[in-house]
């Protein structure tokens, strides 16, 4: 893209060039010119003719650095409208893709966050199953250990019940048996 400054040095510069051609054509006299020298001198007419074609190249030239100006200011413009909307598109893209990267985060953690939730779940429902198990085995072993004392208890009782009879009636067979012998 050409700066507008520069563009119009250059309109600038090729105007002046023309003009400093004229000029010098007119300061400088060619072969025809000198011959025209010679001859008698132009009318005013015709020196107004050539003023006027002049001044019009003049107006002509201006007009065209103004063309110039404007087409490069369109130019620019039109560039910079391009530069803006690349600007903006490339602001939509990473938007879009900053937005969809944080509902994957989202996602990945939802989900993270219900296995962590399921596991947690499992966990206590296992814990708890191992605490019946736990329960039911320590009141099995409570159950069998209190039977089998009792069942010894009531052995130790029938056995002590009995030696007690067996004394007693030892005891009361030996009363006789002394008793007999004294009335005897």
């Amino acid at each position: 893209m050409t700066n507008p400054r520069t563009q119009a040095k250059k309109s600038e510069s090729q105007a002046e060039e023309k003009a400093a051609k004229s000029e010098e054509e007119v300061k400088k006299p060619s072969s025809a010119a000198r011959a025209e020298a010679e001859q008698p001198v132009k009318p005013l007419d015709e020196v107004l003719g050539q003023a006027q074609k002049a001044y019009t190249a003049y107006q002509e030239a201006e007009r065209e650095v103004s063309r110039m100006y404007r087409r490069n200011e369109q130019q620019v413009s039109e560039s910079f409208r391009k530069a803006e909307q690349q600007a903006n598109n490339a602001c939509e893209a990473v938007i879009k893709q900053a937005t969809k990267a944080r509902e994957q985060v989202e996602q990945q953690a939802h989900k993270a966050r219900e296995q962590a939730e399921q596991q947690a779940r499992d966990a206590y429902q296992k814990a708890l199953e191992q605490t019946k198990n736990a329960y039911q085995i320590a009141k099995d072993q409570a159950e069998k250990a209190a039977a089998e004392a009792i069942a010894q208890a009531m052995q130790i009782r029938d056995e002590t019940v009995a030696k007690s009879w067996q004394v007693r009636d030892e005891t009361v067979t030996q009363a006789w048996e002394i008793y007999t012998k004294i009335v005897r």
